[in-house]
């Protein structure tokens, strides 16, 4: 099952934009209220939280009506290519039973919402699907997304695809004209209205090679996938809780005894969760901060004032002191050099470097 509170890439927000752009929803509109932007989910390096993406779904659904079938347009967006090494994870196994183990032992490298699990009868390897902890609003968006993104996944690992034999939704039929989608997209027509929400793949093909199954490829890809959540596991938690209030709030940052108070809790029961995870909510200011100042002054190139403006700052000179700070020169010169160089993280001088170090003690 995914956890929420483990930091995601923001690939799956990023298509769910694309999927209101095709209907004529902005991106702006998509955005509304999550504390997103649309530079940040172009960014391959960022993280959201799955709160904020589920957010992004809301609002799409909101201004187009939450119409049947528009989670299986959203699942076949997902291509093999849209999740990284996860997919190299798959894609290296040596058959469909492997890929799948793997997968369901990294889904939090997903973009999945839904509980899934496996279940094996004579004939089938059947995946079954909820969302409780998803409203129930959204919850058929998000296993119809979660259904159909695994289903092009199967046609993306092999020519020809793993058989599907049945697929079941615990959801009324939509109207007769929408019934085509989803054919098309399971190459069957699913039984609704059923107990359980469920894909059943034929069992004899599950142990057959994949064509680019690789041993040592898959080994490193496995490595790689569990250091990439065990970092991301690190940065979730209360922290990353506080990292994404801060970020929605920073023209008029949050206090500490603010922040306990949105997420229901004591200031000095957050200080101590916060202190457990090797923090403080000074340095998570500071980190938010430091993170954004450097992308809206390299990348987007705003003037200074405008970024001291934008992170909460009453004067410059209290940004410029805090920039000094991280990066040990000032942010024009900052950008100077970024801009001579080609790469921003040239620029950060060793001093710097070591003041950053003797923060995270």
């Amino acid at each position: 099952m995914a956890h929420w509170d483990i930091p995601r890439t923001p690939m799956g927000a990023l298509l769910t934009t694309r999927l209101g752009a095709e209907r004529g929803v902005p991106v702006e509109t998509c955005l509304r209220g999550t504390g997103l932007t649309a530079d940040l989910l172009a960014d391959p390096n960022a993280e959201i939280s799955a709160t904020a993406e589920l957010a992004v779904i809301a609002n799409l659904l909101r201004a187009l009506d939450n119409p049947p079938g528009l989670g299986l347009r959203a699942g076949t967006l997902f291509r093999l290519t849209s999740y990284g090494m996860w997919g190299f994870a798959l894609i290296s196994s040596p058959t469909p039973r492997s890929a799948i183990q793997a997968g369901l032992q990294f889904i939090d490298l997903t973009f999945a919402f839904s509980d899934i699990q496996v279940r094996r009868t004579d004939t089938e390897l059947q995946l079954t699907f909820t969302a409780p902890d998803v409203a129930v609003p959204l919850r058929r968006f998000v296993i119809e997304r979660d259904m159909a993104a695994i289903q092009t996944l199967n046609r993306d690992l092999l020519a020809a695809p793993i058989p599907i034999n049945q697929v079941r939704f615990a959801f009324p039929p939509p109207p007769l004209a929408d019934r085509a989608l989803y054919t098309e997209t399971f190459g069957l027509t699913p039984e609704f209205d059923a107990e359980e929400c469920l894909a059943g793949f034929d069992h004899a093909h599950v142990d057959a090679p994949l064509p680019q199954a690789n041993e040592q490829t898959a080994a490193v890809a496995i490595a790689h996938c569990r250091d990439l959540l065990d970092r991301r596991k690190a940065r979730g938690g209360t922290a990353g809780r506080v990292r994404d209030i801060l970020v929605q709030h920073l023209a008029q940052p949050l206090d500490a005894p603010s922040l306990a108070t949105m997420l229901f809790v004591s200031e000095r029961t957050l200080r101590h969760r916060l202190a457990k995870e090797g923090t403080s909510y000074r340095a998570l200011l500071d980190e938010v901060r430091e993170r954004l100042a450097e992308e809206m002054l390299v990348t987007r190139g705003l003037p200074v004032a405008e970024i001291a403006h934008r992170l909460g700052y009453v004067e410059v000179s209290s940004f410029s002191q805090a920039f000094r700070r991280w990066k040990g020169v000032g942010p024009r010169a900052y950008r100077d050099r970024a801009t001579s160089t080609g790469s921003p993280a040239a620029v950060t001088t060793n001093s710097a470097s070591s003041n950053r170090r003797s923060r995270l003690r």
